[in-house]
C-alpha cells in the first residue's frame, strides 16, 4: 500500500529503505486521474533512476508477466494485455525498447486500491477466466470423438466388460508453497492472495475432487501441508496415500495416492537420489514406486507398477538428471519383475525437467541412448546458453552405484539361487565380471519397457507446442505420463525387439493447452489454477 501510495504521488521507494525520489517530471505527474507520459520519460526514469530494484507499482496489477519496466525484463518474451494506446497485442514478439517509438505514449490508470494485495476492480474480471480442456479418447474407431470436461458420461465404445480393467491416472506438481516464496520472481504476474496456500489449497483440492481419477501422483508435495491437510483430505475421499520427503532440508516430496475400491497395496519402494558416498549424487531428489493389484471379482490380474518422481532443475546437470532416471528404472525393474521374467504394466508419472524431444526423453522413449559427446547442457534441452557444455563422462555414474547400463541393479544379472545349490564355476563367474566391466565403459544406455507417452506434445493441426507449466520465466512441457504399451501400439517403436511388458492401452486423456491460451488467463497459477503446472489426466484399459 504504501508503494502506491508514492505512485499516486509520482514517487518511487526503493525496497532497502534509502528514501524516495520522483518518477515522472512535475507535468507528467499533474495530469489528473489518468497518467500519459512520453515514453521517452519512462524510459529516462526506469533506466537512471533503476526502478528494477524497487518495489512493484501498480502496473503490477495489469495481465502484463513482468511487473517492472526493466531493460532485463524486455530481452524476454513479453505477452502485456492493451498496455499502449493502440492496443496491440505483443504475444509472439521479443519486446525491447527499441520496438518502440519515442513518441510513443504510455498510459497508466490510477486505480483505487480497496485493501494491500486486492487488484484493482477494473481489471479484476479480465483475470477470472476458466481455461477449457476436452477429453480426448483414443479408441481407434471413434479417435475423433471428444467431450468437454465436466460431462461425467465415457465412451460407450469404451466401457469396461468384465474382462477388462479401466483406471485412471493423474500427475499433478501442485507447487510447494516454500518453493512459491522462495522463487517469487517466477510469479510477478499473480496478485499476492492468489499465491496464499489458503488460497490455492482448496482450489487444487476441487481439482482434484472434479478428475476423481483412480491414482493420483503428486509433486512438490510440502511435508507440513501434506501432514495437516493434503493427507487428511484425500483419505476422506477414499485415498490411500503414501509419501516420500526428499533428503536434506528440502521441505517437498512426493506422494502417491490410490483409491482403496480400485486397489490394494503390495509394496512401496522410496527412491532416495542422494548418495553421500558419491559425489554426483549430491541433490535431493527422490522417487516412489509403489506396486498395486486392481480389486476385479472372479478375476485374476497381473499387478500395475506406478512410479512417480520429480527429477533435478538445473538445466545444465544433464548427468546429475540421467543418473537419477536410470535409478528410477533400476528400481521400476526390480517392483516390476514376474516371475516368468517379463514385468507387470508400469505407468511411470511426474515432472522431469526435461522438453520433448530432448536426449533424456528420447531416451525414455527410444529405450536406448548413446551419449558419447553429449553435453551435459543438452541433456534436457532446457539449457539454451553456452553453459553446460562439458561433454557426459563414460560412464555417467561411478561403478559403486550398483546400476548397469542398462538401467538394472547389478546384483540382479548374477543368477538367483541358494547357498546349498551353487553350481556357478569359477569361469562363470569371471565371465560375468568381464562383461560388466566392458558394459561400464560403453556410452549406451538401455532400458528394457517399451514406454509410450501418454501426450504427443505438439497440436497437430498446428505445430503449436503444448504446455504443462507457465509462468514469469517460461512455458515449456517438463511433466509427463509414460505407460507401457501394448504390442500393437509399439509396432516398429526402436526399444519393441527388447520389451517384455505387458501391455496398457490408452483409452483418454485430458487435452493440454498452447501458451497463448494459458495468457489469456493469466498464466499460472490464477483465480482458478492454483500451481505453476497443469494436472496431466489419462484413463487406460488393462485387458485380463
Amino acid at each position: 500500500m504504501e508503494a502506491w501510495r508514492c505512485m499516486r504521488k509520482g514517487y518511487g521507494h526503493c525496497v532497502v529503505g534509502r528514501g524516495r525520489y520522483p518518477m515522472f517530471s512535475h507535468h507528467s505527474r499533474s495530469l489528473g486521474r489518468d497518467w500519459t507520459t512520453p515514453w521517452e520519460n519512462l524510459q529516462r526514469c526506469c533506466w537512471n533512476r533503476h526502478i528494477s530494484s524497487c518495489m512493484r507499482w501498480p502496473g503490477h496489477y495489469s495481465q502484463v508477466p513482468y511487473p517492472y519496466f526493466s531493460s532485463r525484463h524486455f530481452s524476454l518474451n513479453w505477452r502485456p494485455p492493451c498496455l499502449f494506446e493502440s492496443r496491440t497485442q505483443f504475444q509472439y514478439c521479443n519486446w525491447r525498447p527499441d520496438n518502440l517509438s519515442q513518441t510513443s505514449l504510455i498510459h497508466l490508470s490510477s486505480y483505487v486500491m480497496n485493501a494491500e494485495g486486492d487488484e484493482p476492480s477494473s481489471k479484476r474480471r479480465k483475470h477470472q477466466g476458466v481455461i477449457k480442456r476436452n477429453w480426448e479418447y483414443m479408441c481407434s474407431h471413434d479417435k475423433e470423438k471428444t467431450k468437454i470436461l465436466g460431462d461425467k458420461n465415457v465412451d460407450p465404445k469404451c466401457e469396461d466388460s468384465e474382462n477388462k480393467f479401466d483406471f485412471s491416472v493423474m500427475s499433478y506438481n501442485i507447487l510447494s508453497q516454500d518453493l512459491l516464496e522462495d522463487n517469487s520472481h517466477l510469479y510477478r504476474h499473480c496478485r499476492r492472495p492468489v499465491l496464499h496456500w489458503s488460497f490455492r489449497f482448496p482450489n487444487i483440492l476441487k481439482e482434484i475432487k472434479h478428475f476423481d481419477a483412480d491414482v493420483l501422483c503428486l509433486q512438490e508435495v510440502q511435508e507440513d501441508h501434506y501432514g495437516a491437510e493434503i493427507r487428511p483430505s484425500l483419505e476422506s475421499l477414499g485415498y490411500h496415500c503414501e509419501y516420500k520427503m526428499r533428503t536434506g532440508r528440502k521441505p517437498d516430496g512426493c506422494a502417491i495416492c490410490f483409491k482403496h475400491s480400485k486397489f490394494s497395496l503390495l509394496s512401496v519402494n522410496p527412491v532416495e537420489f542422494y548418495r553421500p558416498d558419491i559425489s554426483l549424487l549430491d541433490r535431493d531428489n527422490v522417487g516412489l514406486v509403489l506396486l498395486l493389484q486392481p480389486k476385479i471379482p472372479c478375476a485374476a490380474s497381473p499387478a500395475i507398477c506406478v512410479a512417480n518422481t520429480h527429477l533435478l532443475y538445473n538445466p545444465r546437470r544433464g548427468d546429475i538428471k540421467l543418473t537419477q532416471l536410470a535409478m528410477l528404472l533400476a528400481e521400476i525393474s526390480s517392483v516390476a519383475h514376474q516371475k516368468d521374467g517379463s514385468f507387470c504394466p508400469i505407468v511411470m508419472c511426474g515432472d522431469f525437467n526435461s522438453v520433448p524431444g530432448s536426449p533424456l526423453y528420447s531416451f525414455i522413449k527410444e529405450g536406448k541412448l548413446n551419449y558419447e559427446g553429449l553435453a551435459i547442457g543438452k541433456v534436457s534441452g532446457q539449457e539454451q546458453s553456452s553453459r553446460g557444455q562439458r561433454i557426459l563422462s563414460i560412464p555417467i555414474w561411478p561403478p559403486n552405484l550398483g546400476i548397469s547400463q542398462n538401467c538394472v541393479y547389478e546384483v540382479q544379472q548374477v543368477p538367483k539361487v541358494e547357498k546349498t545349490d551353487s553350481d556357478l564355476t569359477q569361469t562363470q563367474l569371471k565371465q560375468t565380471e568381464v562383461l560388466v566391466t566392458a558394459e561400464k565403459l560403453s556410452s549406451n544406455l538401455q532400458h528394457h519397457f517399451s514406454l509410450s507417452s501418454v501426450y504427443s506434445h505438439y497440436f497437430p493441426d498446428t505445430g503449436i507446442p503444448e504446455v504443462t507449466t507457465c509462468h514469469s520465466r517460461s512455458a515449456i512441457t517438463v511433466d509427463y505420463i509414460f505407460y507401457s504399451a501394448e504390442k500393437e501400439d509399439v509396432a516398429g517403436h526402436p526399444g519393441a525387439e527388447v520389451a517384455l511388458v505387458g501391455g496398457l492401452k490408452l483409452l483418454a486423456r485430458l487435452s493440454l493447452l498452447t501458451e497463448q491460451d494459458l495468457w489469456t488467463v493469466n498464466g499460472l497459477p490464477n483465480e482458478n489454477n492454483s500451481s505453476d503446472h497443469l494436472p496431466l489426466l489419462a484413463k487406460f484399459r488393462l485387458e485380463l
